[in-house]
């Protein structure tokens, strides 16, 4: 299903003619067969995930002329089975899902495949896992024909939810027979998505290896950024450094800086600090053309990653080395979130929250030396020493007078409240951040 270079100038002259006035009469376009119709919004979709922004566009007036071209096409005209294969794939690439009612409804001369037609509707009104199975075999059957490669991505969409390893089968099979087209690209961002869901790792890799070879340029890489960045990040443990290094290769220097500091933050929240440092630092060392703003951002997540480590006073500095105003409301959150917990670790404790040990209550080395050569009778307490240190705390304790003991319970008890409901806060945050 490779579209051809002859195939594209065919589709190219089409959309030339229905769209400049004067090249084709309208009368000419109305009666132009769906089936070359369906060439140009192939075309044109192919041409969108290649990149080619200006095709969105007329992605969407081809979706509503071709709509009106079947509704209006005489029942005659789907005597020839590409007329047929053209509605159903109009029906399985965005069209108006009425249209394939509308001409089942007409079909008295049995042109339509009954059981394709039952599937799609099913699935097309999202009751495709009632007919999953059917849908996978349709597939099958249809493997090589014209529609094959789209009922192999709808079956795919279906079994997932099912069978994952199934559904990647029906996903490798319409990628590998319509390659460099918008089938492909769906399926190859569909699979990494499941790899993701299931922890398919290795298979994971190699698909988004895959589409960064062939699809940077498509308007859905950066739901494909996403994905990756959110596989290396859950799977931390089974993926290589170089595995990232290698597939990130692929693009140029602007695209990896943005995925690595989707990856340092993400990490950062995670709390893979490893991760979210050597994601800043291969952001940091990717040319930004004199801009700092990219460099400092690097530094921030890193340090967001480090405050839990033993480097805490670097990480803070890299935490405010980012001006609040340069920061967007989620990383704002980020930070604030970060700066209460490093400055839990670094505040220096209250000594009335803590019970201090004294010159009074520690032992007399010649004492302790003398009490344990003394053998003790049962019941019997050997003198300037206690029986070990949880009865030593316990005995100090009743030794100490009544209002000292409450003052110094008072106070580390409204330090532990108060520590605890800062932290409560934080968790808040991160986990309002991670969602």
């Amino acid at each position: 299903m490779t579209r051809t270079p002859h195939r594209h100038s065919l589709a190219l002259a089409l959309i030339l003619g229905m769209v400049v006035p004067g090249i084709v009469r309208a009368d000419d376009q109305d009666n132009l067969p769906p089936y070359k119709m369906l060439r140009s919004l192939e075309f044109i979709q192919d041409s969108v995930v290649a990149g080619d922004s200006s095709a969105g566009e007329m992605q969407r007036f081809m979706l509503a002329t071709l709509d009106d071209r079947l509704r209006k096409a005489d029942k005659s005209v789907f005597d020839d089975t590409r007329n047929v294969d053209a509605a159903l794939i109009y029906a399985m690439s965005g069209g108006n899902p009425a249209t394939l009612e509308y001409l089942m409804s007409r079909d008295i001369n049995g042109n339509f495949d009954n059981r394709v037609a039952d599937v799609l509707r099913k699935y097309l009104n999202g009751k495709g896992l009632l007919v999953v199975n059917t849908l996978a075999d349709i597939a099958k059957e249809y493997r090589d024909k014209k529609i094959g490669p789209y009922l192999s991505l709808v079956a795919g969409n279906v079994m997932s939810a099912k069978n994952p390893k199934a559904a990647l089968q029906l996903y490798d099979w319409a990628r590998l027979t319509a390659p460099g087209t918008i089938v492909e690209e769906s399926a190859l961002r569909r699979s990494l998505v499941l790899c993701t869901d299931t922890g398919m790792v290795p298979q994971g890799l190699k698909y988004a290896e895959r589409y960064t070879r062939r699809f940077l340029h498509s308007p859905y890489a950066s739901q494909f950024a996403d994905l990756f960045v959110q596989l290396v990040v859950d799977h931390d443990a089974d993926v290589k450094q170089q595995d990232i290094i290698d597939i990130l290769s692929f693009m140029d220097p602007p695209r990896q800086r943005e995925i690595y500091l989707r990856m340092a933050r993400r990490a950062a929240i995670a709390g893979k600090t490893d991760l979210a440092a050597l994601a800043s630092s291969r952001a940091q060392n990717i040319a930004s053309d004199g801009k700092d703003a990219f460099n400092a951002l690097a530094s921030f997540y890193g340090g967001v990653a480090g405050v839990s480590t033993s480097d805490i006073t670097a990480a803070i500095r890299n935490i405010e080395q980012v001006p609040t105003g340069e920061l967007n409301a989620q990383d704002r959150a980020l930070r604030d979130a970060a700066k209460t917990v490093a400055d839990e670790i670094t505040r220096s404790p209250d000594p009335a929250s803590l019970t201090q040990a004294s010159g009074t209550n520690l032992p007399n080395q010649e004492n302790t030396e003398h009490d344990a050569a003394v053998t003790k009778q049962p019941g019997a307490q050997s003198p300037g020493t206690t029986a070990g240190v949880e009865e030593g705390v316990a005995n100090k304790a009743a030794q100490a007078p009544e209002g000292e003991r409450q003052e110094a319970d008072s106070s580390f008890n409204a330090f532990v409240t108060t520590s605890r409901s800062k932290l409560d806060a934080i968790d808040g945050l991160l986990k309002q951040e991670s969602h």
